[in-house]
C-alpha cells in the first residue's frame, strides 16, 4: 500500500511539473507572438549603430574612383535607370528593363554590366567574390550598400511599363508559390502567411503588402552573425539553399524575377536599408 501511495505521489509530482512547463511554454509562445518581437528588441540594443556604414564608405569610393583596365569611374559612366551617375532613388525603382542589355536587371546584375562594359573588368573576376567571406570582401556588396543607402526614405515604385518587366513579375509570382525539392517547399511555405517564425526570427508574410514592405525595404542588410553585409541576391540564394533546391545562380532570370515579385509587392514602402539582421 505504501508503495502504491509513493507511486501516486510521484505521478502527481510529474504531472505538476509537466503542467508548469506547459504553462511556461504557452506563456512564452504568447509573449513571442505578441506585438513584442524579440528581433526588434535585439535591434534596439544597437540603437543607431550599424556596421554597414563601413560598407557604404567603401562602396562610395568604388563608385567614384576610376578603376578597372579602362580606368573609368562608375559615377561618370554607369546608368542604374535614373540617368548616368545618379544613385539617389535608383534602388527604389529596381529591378527594371534596360534597353542596352535588352533585359530586366536587378542592382547587382546592373553593376556587373557597368563594371564589365564600362570599366573593363572580367565577369569571372567580379563574381569570384560576389559575397564577402573570410578575408575576401565583395565589391558588389559594398557598392550595393552605398547605392541602397542613397535611396533611404524613397518610396518603392517600379516602372512596369515594358512587357519584360510585367513578365518578370508574373514568373516571379509563380516561383514564389511553386513547391519543389525533397521537402516540397515553396517560398510561400515560410513567407506566405503571417505569424510564422524560425527560432527568434519572425518570418515576414511577403505575399502581403505590409509584410513585403517591412522586409524588402530593409535589404541589403548587415548580418551580425556573419559579420558581413548581404544583398538581396544573397538572401534569395540562402533561401533556395534552405529549400534544398539546386543552387540559385547569381544573376539568373529566376533570381531577378523573384526579386521583381517581392519589390512590386513592397511598392509604396519607403526604403530603410541597409538594415541590421541577426
Amino acid at each position: 500500500m505504501k508503495t502504491a501511495t509513493k507511486h501516486r505521489a510521484l505521478w502527481l509530482l510529474m504531472l505538476a511539473v509537466a503542467a508548469t512547463g506547459l504553462a511556461a511554454s504557452m506563456a512564452w509562445a504568447q509573449s513571442t507572438t505578441s506585438s513584442t518581437d524579440p528581433m526588434a528588441e535585439y535591434n534596439q540594443m544597437f540603437g543607431d549603430d550599424n556596421p554597414a556604414v563601413f560598407w557604404i564608405t567603401r562602396g562610395k569610393g568604388l563608385w567614384e574612383d576610376a578603376r578597372g583596365p579602362n580606368k573609368v569611374s562608375l559615377a561618370k559612366t554607369c546608368d542604374l535607370g535614373m540617368g548616368v551617375g545618379v544613385v539617389k532613388g535608383a534602388y527604389a525603382h529596381l529591378p527594371r528593363y534596360f534597353a542596352d542589355t535588352g533585359k530586366v536587371q536587378d542592382l547587382e546584375t546592373r553593376l556587373v554590366t557597368c563594371m564589365t562594359t564600362k570599366q573593363g573588368f572580367k565577369r569571372a573576376a567580379i563574381l569570384k567574390h560576389k559575397y564577402g567571406e573570410d578575408n575576401n570582401k565583395s565589391d558588389l556588396e559594398a557598392l550595393s550598400a552605398y547605392i541602397v543607402d542613397a535611396s533611404k526614405g524613397v518610396p518603392i515604385s517600379l516602372p512596369m511599363k515594358h512587357p519584360q518587366e510585367r513578365r518578370a513579375y508574373e514568373i516571379g509570382k509563380a516561383i514564389f508559390y511553386y513547391h519543389a525539392g525533397p521537402h516540397d517547399f515553396a517560398c510561400s511555405s515560410c513567407h506566405g502567411q503571417p505569424g510564422k517564425r524560425i527560432r527568434l526570427g519572425m518570418l515576414p508574410d511577403l505575399a502581403s503588402a505590409k509584410g513585403a514592405r517591412e522586409a524588402y525595404t530593409t535589404w541589403p542588410a548587415y548580418r551580425v552573425s556573419q559579420g558581413e553585409l548581404r544583398t538581396m541576391e544573397w538572401r534569395l540564394h540562402s533561401c533556395v539553399r534552405q529549400q534544398r533546391l539546386p543552387e540559385l545562380k547569381f544573376g539568373s532570370q529566376a533570381a531577378i524575377d523573384l526579386t521583381m515579385f517581392l519589390a512590386k509587392n513592397a511598392e509604396g514602402g519607403k526604403m530603410n536599408a541597409p538594415g541590421l539582421k541577426r
